[in-house]
């Protein structure tokens, strides 16, 4: 995400690399870079200007130290500046009510309904509540449908009413129907429209007068840029709602939405969408943000990640087959599932700082490892618990099984190899090989592409 954005700061920071100190001169060419940058990022040229005026401020009142450059102390500066451009902390959802009900606002094709179900999932494995979503669309008759396949998918009930129409009457019966059956969470999915329009806004004004949420969320596509920053404050005029959540986030280059928002409405982007997976939602950290916008990665969410699918004790069984060196190709695809578990590859790939750039240019998909698994599928059981026996011949028969090359076969098994070692380093206590471990994800990953 926020590829074009990172590229030409990284750009705009080369200014100041072997200047021996900042002066107003070179700090005003690199922030004239900079403010270019996030204007091609779709950022709106007042809050762009306001940006820098502010790091000019601060950089030209900052004494540089022997130890750091002036280019390393712009970076400083402007990540700073740009963690607090976004709301500086993490914005908490309000869950305190008995039940606590929790309204979805947005335009159609937001990926309001898909929020939705991800955030009941969200709740429901994360925070430990019992989830009741409500079909409150009942304009778009494959949005209550929608919401039904999605519920059924993550185990969370949804509440409908085939005969009424009323979106109001809906919502009421919903909240009775959760208090009766002690649900601590209400989830409702409200009706979208193409475009802002005065029927939509009474409707949704009416169902939080009669429901008060402890919550409002506004649902904005982040790939419309200042569009959706401007129908984020339509809204907000009206619903004053209590957070944004900015979807399809992965595959936003630019991200002037996520820059700008929270200044133009005061309130706190909560959630961010990552894709269309029901885990495909993480909290929205500014300064983590910031860190991913300047190429600086995002190790504390990766470890946020890995820590979700930790086992401990199927932790402890590999920690004692890696000293025993019995680490074979069943703990291997054991190992690939908890990878996917955490997400798409190419994010979490790009939260090791300085990978970002490197896979720019690299197409990684959610299917990345679907050939290592069919390969390793195509292995006897025998074969996958001694990987040592795998010659020329069975070599050959595993290639023509799994349908690749014998090339293919022969590059895995090497891999394996190397991962073995590595994760044998790892477990024996090398933090730094951990990142090194990434990295190897990358080769594998990418080594299958055409």
């Amino acid at each position: 995400m926020f590829e074009n954005l990172s590229e030409k700061l990284e750009r705009a920071f080369k200014t100041l690399k072997g200047q021996g100190h900042i002066t107003e001169i070179n700090v005003a060419e690199t922030l004239k870079d900079v403010r270019k940058a996030l204007l091609d990022a779709d950022v709106s040229y007042k809050v762009a200007k306001s940006f820098t005026d502010t790091v000019k401020e601060k950089a030209l009142g900052q004494q540089v130290l022997t130890a750091v450059s002036p280019g390393q102390l712009m970076v400083k500066i402007v990540h700073d500046e740009l963690a607090a451009l976004m709301g500086a902390e993490q914005a908490e959802i309000n869950l305190k009510g008995a039940p606590a009900v929790i309204l979805i606002a947005g335009l159609q094709g937001s990926g309001k309904t898909t929020f939705s179900a991800k955030l009941a999932n969200y709740l429901k494995t994360k925070k430990n509540r019992k989830v009741l979503l409500v079909a409150g669309d009942v304009y778009r008759p494959a949005a209550i449908e929608q919401l039904k396949v999605l519920g059924e998918q993550i185990g969370v009930k949804v509440f409908t009413i085939d005969e009424d129409k009323n979106p109001v009457n809906i919502a009421r019966k919903a909240i009775a129907h959760a208090k009766e059956f002690d649900i601590n969470t209400v989830i409702i999915d409200t009706a979208g429209r193409l475009a802002i329009d005065e029927q939509m806004m009474n409707e949704i004004a009416a169902v939080k007068q009669a429901v008060n949420p402890h919550e409002t969320l506004f649902v904005v596509d982040s790939m419309t840029g200042q569009d959706a920053v401007n129908t984020a404050k339509a809204f907000n005029d009206r619903l004053d709602y209590d957070g944004v959540v900015l979807t399809k986030l992965d595959g936003d280059t630019r991200g002037g939405a996520a820059l700008t928002i929270r200044s133009v409405v005061d309130k706190p982007v909560k959630f961010v969408g990552l894709g269309e997976k029901m885990d495909a939602i993480d909290v929205f950290y500014p300064s983590r943000m910031a860190d991913r916008i300047l190429g600086m990665g995002d190790i504390v969410s990766l470890v946020e990640r890995a820590q979700e699918q930790f086992d401990e004790v199927e932790a402890r069984k590999l920690q004692q087959k890696l000293a025993k060196d019995q680490f074979n190709f069943n703990d291997f695809v054991s190992q690939i599932k908890q990878i996917k578990k955490m997400g798409n590859v190419k994010d979490l790939l790009g939260m090791i700082p300085g990978m970002g750039k490197a896979l720019k240019d690299v197409d990684i998909d959610d299917d990345a490892f679907k050939g290592i698994e069919a390969i390793i599928g195509s292995m006897t059981p025998f074969e996958r618990e001694n990987p040592s026996v795998l010659n020329g011949s069975r070599r050959k028969r595993i290639a023509m099984g799994s349908g690749v090359e014998i090339a293919e076969v022969n590059r895995l098994i090497k891999q394996f190899e190397d991962t073995r070692k590595m994760m044998k380093l790892v477990s024996g206590g090398g933090g730094k090989n951990a990142l090194n471990a990434m990295r190897n994800m990358k080769k594998m990953s990418s080594g299958r592409k055409r």
